[in-house]
């Protein structure tokens, strides 16, 4: 099944997509991770929201992030002592 951009899709069809369990969708979207909309009493999720999720650029993005921020820490650590 290819995900479209500008689809509009719900809880159970994203867990199928991405392959994963109804408590890690639901801890996904309580951090923040995937964005999605609550329309009466059900989430929504736009097709571009998955892409951004499992797009390798920005998983490119956040490990440079990560490492900058451990970078950081260590040199902090390093010039206490």
């Amino acid at each position: 099944m290819e995900i479209e951009e500008n689809a509009v899709y719900t809880v159970k069809e994203v867990e199928k997509l991405l392959k994963i369990s109804p408590s890690t969708m639901q801890r996904l979207m309580k951090k923040g991770l995937i964005r999605a909309a609550k329309v009466g009493k059900q989430y929504r999720i736009l097709g571009k929201e998955i892409l951004r999720v499992v797009s390798p650029k920005l998983e490119d993005k956040v490990g440079k992030v990560y490492n900058k921020a451990r970078n950081w820490v260590h040199d902090g650590i390093d010039n206490e002592k």
